[in-house]
């Protein structure tokens, strides 16, 4: 198996090879990805997976090096590969777009048509939550649309001052971006156990917009009838999910409700730094941690890897559904048991969990526990 950058895009690669384009980011970024990358070494070696990786630079360093955070040879590139490892990037320090500040992560997300953003939040055996309950939840999460400046317009921002004094946003709600986020929550709420979807919105408010969207979640629902549905309130969801996230199984909302609410579920499993994320469509996939880039502590080498090494686990369970290949599949299942594994120990913990074990350390566990028979038995979730 390749660990090291791959040929460049013009070269042939086997066609059971995954090819994965790793873009670093600011901040954390690199070092992140540098451990996650040498966990998928791991669990292709376990599952005998081949997999190249080819490093493109995004961000300030490639502003620095081609006049722009987001170069436009990337997109170019995309469909050369199988998904892509993206870490977090700083955009709040990115110049304007007219001097190439561009955000990557905008930009990936609404170029590929990255509609769905699949955000598990659960409990870890071991780590007690700041809860104080056990749960398994997934956020389903419209990614294209939405109170997003990037995204709500074909040219120019939705966001604008008609005078010094009046700052207007522009929120964008589709028939087709609600009702296939829809159908995709309905999907993955009937692979799991409790079959249950949860519809936030703040229709009571938002009648026309997050009218349009209930009315679609609605007439999705009626198409799964062997799948519980029901609605709340995005406020009321925020007491809800703090007084017992356990009542949840898949959550269906907004592009902004549902980047919010997964930080809170996320937080209240033991830490955003487990918080694992995949942007998906129909052709393309982006593993991504959910959390930022943390540039006050970049360089130390104290930054919890997990969220992006459990996204890029999710990231080859989905290009094995593609594929049909059950070992890329397993192998995704197997990163999120080892995460687990490792986890279960005080010793084995990053400093957000209160422990002092540095990026690197963190990765070197979670690659043992690959390679050993603790990662074989059934997956935690």
């Amino acid at each position: 198996m390749t660990a090291e950058e791959a040929a460049p895009s013009g070269s042939a690669a086997p066609p059971d090879t995954v090819r994965l384009m790793v873009l670093e980011g600011d901040g954390i970024g690199p070092e992140i990805v540098a451990a996650t990358l040498r966990v998928l070494a791991a669990v292709g070696e376990r599952f005998g997976i081949d997999l190249a990786f080819e490093h493109h630079l995004i961000g300030l360093a490639a502003l620095a090096a081609h006049g722009s955070t987001f170069p436009g040879h990337i997109i170019g590139a995309v469909a050369n590969f199988d998904g892509i490892v993206l870490g977090p990037v700083d955009h709040q320090r990115y110049p304007t777009p007219e001097l190439g500040g561009l955000n990557p992560s905008g930009q990936l997300r609404k170029q590929l048509d990255l509609y769905a953003n699949i955000r598990p939040a659960r409990t870890l055996p071991g780590l007690p939550p700041p809860c104080g309950r056990s749960f398994d939840l997934l956020i389903v999460r419209e990614n294209t649309e939405g109170f997003y400046a990037d995204r709500s317009m074909f040219v120019g921002s939705g966001e604008f001052m008609p005078t010094p004094d009046v700052a207007l946003s522009l929120r964008k709600i589709t028939r087709d971006g609600s009702t296939r986020i829809a159908r995709s929550a309905f999907e993955l709420a009937g692979r799991r156990a409790r079959r249950k979807v949860t519809a936030v919105h703040k229709a009571n408010v938002l009648r026309v917009t997050d009218g349009l969207f209930l009315e679609c979640v609605r007439e999705v629902a009626e198409e799964y009838p062997e799948v519980e549905y029901e609605e709340q309130l995005v406020d009321a969801m925020t007491a809800l999910l703090v007084r017992d996230p356990s009542r949840f199984d898949v959550i269906v909302t907004t592009n902004m409700f549902g980047d919010i609410l997964s930080d809170l579920a996320s937080e209240l499993s033991g830490s955003l730094g487990l918080a694992a994320s995949l942007n998906s469509g129909r052709e393309f996939a982006i593993a991504q941690a959910q959390h930022g880039s943390a540039p006050d502590i970049a360089g130390e080498g104290v930054a919890n890897p997990a969220s992006l090494i459990g996204s890029a686990g999710m990231l080859l369970a989905w290009i094995g559904e593609r594929r049909e290949d059950q070992r890329l599949i397993d192998a995704g299942a197997a990163i999120s048991r080892a995460i687990a594994d490792v986890l279960r120990l005080p010793q084995h913990r990053t400093r957000d969990l209160g422990g002092d074990v540095g990026t690197a350390a963190f990765a070197d566990l979670v690659a043992d526990a690959l390679r050993s028979d603790a990662s074989k038995g059934e997956d935690v979730a």
